[in-house]
């Protein structure tokens, strides 16, 4: 997914494979596989260049910290108490940017 939200545009999994292993021992069937499931799981766009598909952060960087943020926030039985501590971890600026949010 870093690779994926990094990139400046939707990538083929050719260039995918590339830029996780330069040296090219990882398997292109497996880079296909994994990119399949992540849009399959929505954590991927993807859309048909010519005969290939390309991938990409469905939306963009800050999405993707979102997505994983929620996702890992679902998978707790206790929510009020994660976000209790969240809240309380977070500086002065990053409390007030928060509160302006909740408040629009």
């Amino acid at each position: 997914m870093t690779v994926l939200g990094a990139a400046a545009r939707p990538l083929t999994p050719g260039e995918v494979r590339d830029l996780l292993d330069p040296s090219g021992e990882l398997s292109y069937s497996t880079v296909v596989t994994t990119l399949t499931r992540l849009y399959e799981k929505g954590s991927a766009a993807r859309h048909r260049d010519g005969r290939a598909f390309r991938y990409g952060a469905p939306h963009g960087p800050a999405g993707l910290v979102a997505d994983r943020m929620h996702r890992l926030l679902s998978d707790e039985a206790d929510r009020a108490s994660v976000l209790r501590r969240f809240v309380g971890n977070l500086d002065a600026n990053d409390e007030q940017l928060l509160r302006d949010l909740l408040s629009e």
